[in-house]
């Protein structure tokens, strides 16, 4: 292989730790970024590492730039209503729908003991803790990923959420718009059956 000048090694490598990157394509960015003005480049340097004063919400476990995030503070959102994700991305998605205004809980990923992320790696226990500590709390959405792991983590969390007394729900789920019948799995259509509605 090429031997690159150290500066450009260092990027490289560090470019390859991102997920979904290998060695060709963080090679790839690290000549994008070369041919950038150097002001630019500057500019995108100042911002990743102003990312390290990023703080982690001690409430709901996303990412803000205070202990609690503006979500947590926001005094005109639903108390009564949580929503559990798995990662801090999750509430940007739901929140671009404009269609919920409660808060959060952010577990951190889904159970997978293959992989070593057992119920005590995610947030379940502040979760449980956070419910049961606050009596306004009286509906928890689960909006967890309609995977294998996703639907063992509701399932799990339903059963450790059950002696609490509130309301459990998960999203809603069936086909999409634009999909066509004959390509849909029997699942989602099932699911698409069992969740139907008038029109």
């Amino acid at each position: 292989m090429r031997r690159f000048p150290e500066p450009i090694q260092n990027a490289v490598a560090s470019f390859a730790r991102l997920p979904g990157v290998g060695p060709k394509t963080a090679l790839r960015f690290v000549y994008y970024l070369l041919k950038l003005p150097k002001h630019d480049l500057e500019v995108m340097a100042r911002s990743v590492v102003a990312l390290a004063d990023i703080k982690v919400c001690s409430t709901c476990f996303t990412y803000g730039e205070a202990e609690t995030c503006d979500i947590c503070r926001d005094e005109k959102r639903d108390k009564a209503i949580l929503c559990v994700v798995e990662e801090p991305r999750d509430i940007s998605t739901l929140e671009a729908t404009d269609a919920y205004r409660g808060h959060y809980h952010v577990l951190g990923g889904t159970l997978n003991p293959i992989e070593g992320i057992t119920p005590d790696v995610l947030r379940i226990k502040e979760l449980v803790e956070r419910i049961r500590s606050t009596d306004s709390i009286r509906e928890v959405i689960l909006a967890l990923s309609p995977t294998v792991h996703g639907e063992a983590t509701m399932m799990y969390l339903t059963k450790q959420l059950a002696p609490l007394g509130r309301r459990v729900t998960r999203l809603a789920r069936g086909l999409p718009i634009g999909a066509s019948l004959e390509y849909a799995d029997e699942i989602t259509l099932g699911d698409a059956l069992k969740g139907r509605r008038d029109s």
